[in-house]
């Protein structure tokens, strides 16, 4: 594959219908099982007194809040949630024009029901709502599902690799670590467009067998190595100058993703570039509309989360990064790079 070259078309409105999969489902959940509006419409409320009423757990409440406000359903006022008339007009019961039973009639749908209890218990659910699948972190120890999941996942780095390598200046370094990088499409990519840069892709059994064919179907076996690790588990390895959470973080929750912030610190070099490049949501958590619906999927499926670009700085401050920018790349998502402060 020609990492250099780009698709004359515009592929984002076909990302976002997969993306934006289950913002319906959470919507009916908010509607029909919570009677989240009817509430709000009463007193508005803060994320702890939402989640104390309702009896909801605070990462997949913010994201469904984030995902209405982003809607255009609420309004975020000093943190302080309340409806919009939008959403006073249709979605309260009391409302003459309530739209409540035209959503009622599809609440049973099971992946609403499982957004339903991933609110309830801060859980993910099962792989797509699939009863004789697992959680997504245990389903990919399966090499079948391993090799489904990372052909997904590298069919998509196809078109949003080369955004991101051209995004980058990559001159003062030379060594990137693609931590967690499944078939290495993104390394590949980075030192398509960086040729002085050399990569190692670091993946835990079974997915480090898929990367090795990849790199070579590729031809880049000879620029990208395979390193096996787990990067919970472990250090993660020295001698690298970027480090690369490519799509990664949004699948683990707060602790753990300060835990890889502090571990990446602690292997780079003063000056040496952190790279997170996922879809973000805005500063003050109002949008944009497709990335909080894809991070409806996300919390669902994940124990994880589309950060917003103020959460990410804040982590990277507090594990020693500084020089922090945000800048788009393509369908959505977002390069977020940090340097690690000297000292």
């Amino acid at each position: 594959m020609n990492f250099l070259a780009t698709p004359d078309t515009d592929p984002t409105l076909i990302y976002r219908q997969r993306d934006g999969l289950y913002a319906v489902d959470m919507l009916t959940a908010a509607l029909c099982h919570l009677d989240l509006f009817s509430r709000l419409a009463e007193q508005p409320a803060e994320l702890p007194a939402l989640c104390r009423a309702l009896d909801l757990r605070e990462r997949p409440a913010d994201v469904m809040l984030t995902l209405l406000t982003a809607m255009g359903l609420l309004r975020n006022t000093g943190g302080v949630f309340s409806l919009t008339m939008l959403a006073r007009e249709h979605l309260v019961s009391s409302s003459p024009w309530f739209i409540g039973p035209y959503f009622a009639s599809v609440k049973e749908r099971p992946v609403c029901r499982d957004i339903l209890a991933v609110l309830r218990t801060g859980q993910p659910s099962n792989w797509a709502s699939l009863r004789d699948e697992k959680q997504w972190a245990n389903a990919m120890e399966d090499e079948a599902f391993a090799e489904t999941f990372t052909a997904a996942m590298d069919c998509r780095g196809a078109y949003l690799g080369p955004a991101l390598a051209a995004k980058l200046d990559g001159s003062p370094h030379r060594r990137l670590l693609d931590i967690a990088g499944g078939s290495g499409v993104y390394a590949c990519a980075i030192v398509a467009r960086h040729p002085h840069l050399r990569a190692g892709v670091l993946e835990k059994p079974p997915v480090d067998r898929l990367t090795r064919r990849s790199l070579a179907a590729r031809g880049f076996a000879d620029r990208v190595e395979v390193l096996v690790g787990d990067m919970f588990a472990e250090a993660l390895p020295d001698g690298f100058d970027l480090h690369l959470f490519s799509n990664v973080l949004h699948d683990w929750d707060q602790e753990r993703v300060k835990q890889l912030l502090a571990k990446s610190a602690a292997a780079l070099p003063a000056g040496g570039m952190v790279i997170i490049h996922d879809a973000h949501i805005n500063a003050d958590k109002t949008g944009p509309l497709p990335v909080a619906a894809y991070s409806a999927l996300l919390m669902t499926i994940t124990e994880g989360k589309c950060y917003s670009e103020k959460e990410m700085a804040g982590y990277l401050a507090e594990a020693g990064f500084g020089d922090i920018a945000c800048a788009p790349t393509a369908a959505d998502r977002s390069v977020i790079t940090a340097r690690k402060i000297p000292g």
